[in-house]
């Protein structure tokens, strides 16, 4: 297959709209989250510097704009701290103004890497990684096949913000199961307040066919909350937050409450926003929500 050639979807987060997407790895390291089907069918694999290379040349007469860099695909924090760092040294000789460089990252890649490698991939400019956390609840984590334990990922996380690496968590409601959202919310948001992201991402877990989440569902193994217990959960999430400088962004097709807001100014707003909906849905509260695509509420 020709690493230069654009196979498979380009996946990011809506925030990173702004950033030069720069292909340094095809695929998942993990690949096994029991809800996902983004990279189902693509091996994980390395492209080669002259790869990577080439994307840079082509955005140089661009260079005195670009401040901010996305790798894809997949999660590249998964390569090594050398490897990094090296496509680091090629992106700053290329595009001198860039400031920082973001990605995809998971609970596994950094527990992979070692202090001072985090210290040292601080100081190359990596920064704002976008971590699947999903969860803080151990019953969840085993659910979505995550690879890692509520302890495990809190340690993992102290130690990027020790490193001075700020990071984004994408949270899942629903991870649990149904008659769990209580306990979901509680022990995600315990979670994040020890461990302190400067963005939280939320939506709710959904399922399309081909992932192992999708056949649970269809035969009943795992049952989704209903409409009701997501407004729950998410009321319940927020009100245990305690979080200052954290931008809470809830604008994903699948939230049953699309909303965005700064923490802790617009908690009280928020809060409001999943009672108001609550009339909204009040025939419908009781009913597991019917999906379309990229699991929107309909």
């Amino acid at each position: 297959m020709n690493d230069s050639q654009a196979d498979e979807v380009m996946y990011r987060p809506p925030f990173e709209a702004g950033s030069f997407l720069l292909e340094v790895t095809k695929g998942c390291s993990h690949n096994r989250c029991s809800f996902c089907t983004m990279y189902r069918n693509v091996p994980f694999r390395v492209l080669r510097d002259e790869v990577i290379i080439r994307q840079l040349e082509e955005v140089k007469p661009y260079a005195s704009r670009i401040r901010r860099v996305f790798l894809e695909n997949g999660d590249p924090f998964a390569l090594s701290a050398d490897r990094l760092l090296h496509i680091a040294e090629m992106i700053h000789c290329r595009l001198p103004a860039v400031e920082t460089i973001a990605m995809y990252a998971s609970v596994g890649n950094i527990r992979g890497k070692m202090d001072a490698e985090l210290t040292a991939l601080r100081k190359a400019g990596f920064n704002e990684l976008n971590i699947g956390v999903e969860s803080g609840l151990d019953l969840a984590l085993i659910a979505m096949n995550k690879g890692y334990t509520a302890a495990q990922a809190g340690d993992a996380l102290l130690r990027l913000k020790r490193a001075g690496i700020e990071w984004g968590a994408n949270v899942i409601f629903g991870g649990a199961g149904a008659g769990n959202s209580r306990e979901n919310a509680e022990a995600t948001a315990a979670l994040l307040n020890k461990t302190r992201p400067y963005l939280i991402f939320t939506g709710t877990i959904h399922a399309d066919a081909g992932c192992p989440l999708y056949e649970e569902m269809k035969q009943g193994r795992f049952l989704e909350p209903t409409i009701g217990e997501y407004l729950d959960e998410e009321e319940q999430f927020l009100s245990w937050l305690d979080l200052d400088e954290c931008f809470y962004f809830g604008l994903h097709p699948s939230n049953i409450v699309p909303m965005q807001g700064c923490l802790r100014r617009d908690r009280e707003k928020l809060i409001q926003e999943i009672r108001s909906s609550r009339q909204l849905y009040q025939d419908r509260l009781d009913e597991r929500p019917f999906r379309g695509e990229e699991g929107t509420i309909v």
